[in-house]
Formats: C-alpha cells, sequence, structure tokens
C-alpha cells in the first residue's frame, strides 16, 4: 500500500500539486487497499482526482462511467495534459467511429490506457462487455453516481443497469462519486451498487465564500440582469434558463446591450455548443447564457457569478449549478429569480409522467419552494436539506443574514402542528396537516373522520403561509422529520415529543411572499408617471403641432405613455427610440426624427445624464404568430378563418392584429371590411376616430351608440391606425 510520503510524491509529480485536498488523501488511500468507496464531495473540492491518480499507481486500467460526452472529452484532454503518452486516457462513446474505437482498443490492450471513460449506454453494448472481459481492470468509478436514484435530479435509468454488467465484466473494487446527494439518494446509490458496506466519506457542502440571494422575479427582469451585470465589468458569470428559446432571446438581449455572451444548449449543433463553451474558458466572452445541459466537468475556477434566470426543479440541481460559482475560493455570488408560479408551471410540465415519478417531483419542487420563500439563513437551509448541520446562527453571506427580519415566538403554534401530527398517526404531508389546523372540509379529511378530530380546526386563528412557515422550520429545528420515501410523510421526532410535553421558546421569522410576478404598474395618463414633466410637457406640444399638420388627433402619434417613457428615458436616436412602449420601428420612422432632435437639445441645455441602466435595448422580436398573421392578412384570407387556423378565439386575433399595428406595422384590412360590414358604418367609425381625443373603446362604444358592434369599432380602429398612424 502506497504510503503518505509515496503518494505526495505521485501527486507532485503527475498533477503538479504539493499537497491533497480534504478527504483525497484518504479516499485514494482506501481504494488502492482494494475497498469499495463512497465519496459525497462538492462541486470544486476535487473528486476527479480520487479516481485519476490510483488509476496511474494501479497495474491495469481504471474504468469511469460517465454520463456526459463533454465530460469525457475534457477530462481526457486534462490527462493528457498531465502525461508525456497520449494513450494514457481514452473514451468510448457514440461520438466515435469504428476506426477510432479499433485505435482505442489497441492502446487498452497494449497496456498503454490507464483511464478509460465510457458512457453507461456504451457499457451496456455486448461487443463492449465482451472486449473488456480481455481487459486488466483496476477498479471502476461510477461519476455523477446520483444519476441512479429516483430521488437524484438527473436520473439515468441506464445507470442502474452499472452493477449487473460490472458482475458480468469481472468484479472489481468500485468508487461512487457525487456532488450533490440528500441521505435518501446516496443510500439508493449505494444499495443499487451493492456497496452498503463501502467506506463512506463525506465532505461539508458548506461553501463559506459562495453569496446566496433570491429576488423576486418581476417584469423588469431582463433590466435588474443588465444592470447587475454591468455592475460586475469583466468578470465571468453563468446564467442558467430552463427552455432553449429564453436561452437564445436572452443572450441577444445581453449583446445588444453591450454585454458580450454567448447561448450554449443541448439543441444547438455540437460545433457551435463546444465554439461556445471553448469561448467562455478561454475568456473570449465573459458571459454563457444555457440550459443546465452546460456545466457539468467545467472546471473553470474563476466563475464569479451565477445567475438562475428561472428556479432549478430541485434543491440538487441549484446546488450543483451555484456551486460552479467562486471554485478558486475567490468571490462567487448566486443570484436567483423567483416567482411561484414558475414553480406551478414545472409542476404542469410532470403531467403525463408515471404518477410516482409526478410525486417524486412535487416533492422535489416542493423543497426547492421552501427555500426560495423562507427567510432562514439560506446556507443553513441547503445544509440541512443534505444532511449535514449548520450551527452558526448569521452565515453573513445570504441575503437573509445580511438583512435580518424579526422573529416572532411560536411555541403554541408548534405544539398545536405537533398535536395534529400525532392525531393523524403520522400519515399525511404538511399540506393535509395545515388543512387540519385550519378546518377545512376537504373530501379526504370528510372521508377519513378527521373532522370529528378534537383537533380540528385548532389553527384557525392564523392564515395557512404561517403554518407552512412553522412547519418548515420545525423540520430544520429538528422537532420533526419528513419521511422522503413516503411522499414527504411528517414524522415526530424524540426532540419533538419532548417539546410537547416541556414546550420551550420557539421563534420564527415570517416567510417571504413570492406569489405574483410584480407586475409593472400601469403608466396612466397626465404625465404623472414621467420622470421629467417639463420634458413631458414639451413633446405633447410637438406632438399638437405634428398632429393638427398632419390632421389627425395627436394619440395616433404617440400615445401619453409613450410620451411618458420617452421623458424617463431620453432616447436620442432613432434606435433608441424605436424600442420605447408602444412606438415600433414603423412609428419611429414615421414620427420619430423632430422627437429624438427635440430631446437632445433638451438633453444638452439641461446637462441631464440619461440613465443608461434604464433603457433596456431589446431584440426586434416579431413572434412567429404575428409573422404569421401579418403573411395570412397579406394574401387576404378572412379574418374569422384565420383567427381559426392560429386556434384563437376572434378576439384574441383582434388583439393580435391590433399590437400589431400599434408597434407601427401597417397592414391593409379593406378585403375583410368590406365583405362582413356595411360601407357607411366604416366611415362613421373612422370620423369618430378621426375626431376622438383618444382611441379609448369604452368611450368610442358610448358615444357610437348600439348601431355599431364593439368587433366592428375593433376593425375599423385597426384600419384607422394602420392608414393614418403607419
Amino acid at each position: 500500500m502506497a504510503t503518505k510520503n509515496n503518494l505526495t510524491a505521485a501527486l507532485k509529480k503527475h498533477f503538479g500539486f504539493d499537497t491533497f485536498k480534504g478527504n483525497q488523501e484518504a479516499i485514494i488511500k482506501n481504494l488502492l487497499a482494494g475497498n469499495d468507496t463512497f465519496v459525497l464531495m462538492p462541486t470544486g473540492g476535487g473528486k476527479s482526482l480520487c479516481y485519476q491518480l490510483p488509476s496511474l499507481l494501479s497495474e491495469g486500467t481504471a474504468v469511469v462511467i460517465s454520463p456526459l460526452i463533454a465530460l469525457m472529452k475534457n477530462q481526457v484532454d486534462a490527462m493528457r495534459n498531465f502525461s508525456e503518452e497520449d494513450g494514457v486516457a481514452h473514451f468510448i462513446n457514440s461520438s466515435l467511429n469504428k476506426a477510432a474505437i479499433d485505435l482505442v482498443k489497441e492502446d487498452i490492450l497494449s497496456g498503454r490506457t490507464k483511464l478509460l471513460y465510457v458512457a453507461p449506454e456504451s457499457l451496456t453494448k455486448e461487443e463492449n462487455i465482451e472486449f473488456l472481459k480481455q481487459v486488466k481492470i483496476s477498479f471502476y468509478a461510477v461519476d455523477e453516481a446520483h444519476c441512479i436514484s429516483e430521488w437524484g435530479h438527473d436520473f439515468r435509468p441506464e445507470y442502474r443497469r452499472i452493477r449487473p454488467i460490472i458482475n458480468e465484466i469481472g468484479v472489481r473494487p468500485v468508487i461512487a462519486l457525487t456532488a450533490t446527494a440528500t441521505p435518501k439518494v446516496q443510500h439508493d446509490i449505494q444499495k443499487n451498487l451493492c456497496m452498503m458496506d463501502a467506506a463512506v466519506f463525506k465532505s461539508s457542502f458548506n461553501r463559506p465564500n459562495l453569496y446566496y440571494e433570491v429576488r423576486p422575479k418581476t417584469q423588469n427582469i431582463d433590466k435588474d440582469i443588465i444592470k447587475y451585470i454591468k455592475s460586475q465589468s469583466g468578470k465571468s458569470g453563468i446564467i442558467y434558463c430552463l427552455s432553449r428559446k429564453k436561452v437564445e432571446e436572452l443572450a441577444e438581449t445581453l449583446k445588444v446591450n453591450g454585454i458580450s455572451a454567448l447561448p450554449y444548449h443541448a439543441g444547438m449543433d455540437s460545433a457551435t455548443r463546444t465554439r461556445n463553451q471553448d469561448a467562455f474558458l478561454l475568456e473570449e466572452v465573459d458571459v454563457i447564457v444555457a440550459t443546465i445541459a452546460f456545466g457539468m466537468g467545467i472546471d473553470k475556477p474563476d466563475v464569479r457569478f451565477v445567475i438562475h434566470y428561472d428556479i432549478p426543479k430541485s434543491l440538487e440541481g441549484y446546488y450543483q449549478e451555484t456551486g460552479r460559482a467562486g471554485r478558486d475560493g475567490g468571490e462567487g455570488q448566486c443570484i436567483t429569480f423567483y416567482v411561484n408560479k414558475d414553480l406551478q408551471k414545472l409542476e404542469k410540465f410532470m403531467q403525463g409522467k408515471p404518477v410516482a415519478e409526478q410525486e417524486i417531483g412535487k416533492q422535489l419542487l416542493l423543497e426547492t419552494a421552501a427555500y426560495a420563500e423562507s427567510s432562514v439563513c439560506r446556507r443553513k437551509l441547503l445544509l440541512h436539506y443534505f444532511g449535514e448541520e449548520y450551527n452558526e446562527d448569521n452565515c453573513g453571506n445570504c441575503d437573509n443574514c445580511l438583512n435580518p427580519q424579526k422573529q416572532i415566538e411560536a411555541q403554541e403554534m408548534l405544539c398545536a402542528v405537533i398535536e395534529v401530527i400525532v392525531a393523524l398517526k403520522e400519515k399525511f404531508k404538511a399540506d393535509h396537516i395545515i388543512d387540519v389546523l385550519l378546518g377545512k372540509e376537504t373530501n379526504e379529511i370528510v372521508s377519513y373522520h378527521q373532522d370529528e378530530l378534537e383537533v380540528f380546526g385548532c389553527g384557525q386563528g392564523e392564515d395557512e403561509k404561517k403554518w407552512s412557515t412553522v412547519i418548515r422550520q420545525a423540520l430544520i429545528a429538528g422537532y420533526l422529520d419528513k419521511d422522503i420515501e413516503n411522499y414527504g410523510l411528517l414524522k415526530v421526532t424524540q426532540a419533538g415529543y419532548d417539546f410537547l410535553k416541556h414546550p420551550v421558546s420557539f421563534k420564527i421569522v415570517q416567510d417571504n411572499a413570492f406569489d405574483e410576478i410584480e407586475e409593472e404598474a400601469p403608466i396612466k395618463g397626465g404625465g404623472a408617471c414621467a420622470v421629467d414633466p417639463v420634458l413631458y410637457a414639451i413633446l405633447k406640444d410637438l406632438r399638437k403641432k405634428i398632429a393638427k399638420k398632419l390632421e389627425l388627433p395627436p394619440y395616433v402619434i404617440f400615445q401619453d405613455p409613450s410620451l411618458e417613457a420617452m421623458a424617463t428615458t431620453y432616447p436620442i436616436s432613432i434606435e433608441e427610440l424605436q424600442n420605447i412602449s408602444g412606438v415600433g420601428a414603423g412609428k419611429a420612422k414615421r414620427y420619430g426624427e423632430e422627437f429624438v432632435e427635440v430631446i437632445k437639445k433638451y438633453c444638452d441645455e439641461n446637462e441631464i445624464e440619461r440613465p443608461e441602466d434604464l433603457r433596456v435595448r431589446t431584440v426586434a422580436n416579431k413572434s412567429k404568430m404575428k409573422v404569421s398573421i401579418i403573411q395570412g392578412i397579406d394574401r387576404k384570407i378572412a379574418l374569422d378563418e384565420l383567427a381559426e387556423s392560429k386556434g384563437l378565439e376572434f378576439a384574441d386575433l383582434l388583439e393580435e392584429v391590433e399590437a400589431i399595428v400599434y408597434s407601427g406595422t401597417k397592414i391593409n384590412i379593406d378585403y375583410f371590411l368590406e365583405e362582413v360590414m356595411d360601407e357607411d358604418h366604416v366611415e362613421d367609425i373612422f370620423n369618430y376616430f378621426k375626431e376622438a381625443e383618444s382611441d379609448d373603446l369604452e368611450a368610442a362604444i358610448e358615444e357610437l351608440g348600439r348601431d355599431y358592434t364593439e368587433e366592428e369599432i375593433r376593425l375599423v380602429r385597426i384600419k384607422f391606425l394602420s392608414e393614418l398612424g403607419n
């Protein structure tokens, strides 16, 4: 067995490091002694070295089972850099052709190869099993081992077949490694790999250099992100989005706002993906916008921020993705934008999956919501989730600790919760417990006759949110436990029973509310919302002058909210003007010149510093739906038929068409009006809008009377705005 001095010398020789990190040395010794080994080590802790160094010191070839092709390539390249021999490391996966695989096999049989990476799918192929039977294998390493467990955040069914295949090829020691595993997932991994007796090495999940913050996701999220990145000038960061479409859109938005960013997702061709990943690693761009497909095995030590545009589906995913920040021990800011609606969307996506999978998915989402909405130290919550207790009262490096909220005494509430759980024989989840506390006569409660229990309705004095808070914080305090295996049933711990007999002070912090996306307040007319009322008045006068010259109502030129936005963000070019809500490219070209000249002159004369951060440039975005509607109208398809073909109600189609003309695009619907409306009616409504002070629909209906339907008025208003306004 390798002595300490031998190991340290080998570490220096092969990898250039003077000392081991954390548990690395003990793990390597255990594996070299021929023992099964389970390694739970957070991202950045140096997991790969735990099997790379032993492979170089052992006779034969180590087989590393890894889920990602990109990850294998990175690791093989890294190993070849450390060695003079290119054949020291290889991979076999679907990216190689037969000739390349034959070369790999030749190197392995000649004894040159110490490390062979295989995807689990490749491992199950009969020809690979037969080949590996001829190879002297030193040990097996199962990387990203959480993929074995249905409770892991990245479950892969083919991982469940690893053990039978190892048995078929030939039994050797196994090392299983993961960066994220709850106690439940750890048990699953060990059970499935038949390594219940393995030595377990757990490193602390605490990353003291990472700052955790959850912000409400508002309509201004793009603006918030741009403002934040500009404050982190020259620093590297990753932004995670759930959908590929959002990745593309956000990367474009960042680019037009002067931020060097590239997208990355599984839908891109692999050459582009690799090019974008390399550009980030080589610091040719500062920011990568990605789905969770990005990051596994990306060993960039100086990522300074990780932003989650959407909350992840599980806390394991969140921990792993935030863990890509500050791997060099330097600053790492982890900022997540959260609104409860996002989790509801994720839950909808799960419909159609097997019921057991849906239940697991729901449990993981509930844990994520609890984390996002809690006012307790984020570090304490995360570590508790991974089975590690954090005993500091204030970590000093998360939003909740830096802005602590007032605590309230909840001793009696906790007693009530424990009494209800005991009365229900510990057979129900948190939401059911809360329904009983609040005295809700749900079908389930009535069918179990729980409405007849003495405790039924004993918590009606408090709201649902407060009861949720008590339960969450009692779990962290160790008074309650959650039976994850049985879909999150609540159990009372010994400490909980002791608390019920002899209650002590139990203080809680009221949770944060993230129920709705905060809508931007609708802009009311009258300049009340304009930052600069003087400029607003000047712009109104200019609009009046142009309207008079063109014999049009002023609102046709630009509506009040658009003028208010101009008097807030001071656009001084046509490009900036067309990003103002309600302007668009068409109107900016037609009327914009005089407006931007007036604004520019006003800024110069008054030495106004324009608020750069308030003005986010947007990518010209005509959605597919709008483009196809414009094409349909160009082909003179009747609007009712067009609505049907798009699966829209007629009123919804009108809304889409109104949005098109309000943004300055000219369209012609005369062909449809001639077919469905009396010519005199069209003329009367058209003349009304010519004289009217606003295009308000209700005012038009009131003025024009019952002779005209709402649809007719809207159709003619579209014609009017398109002909005279665009």
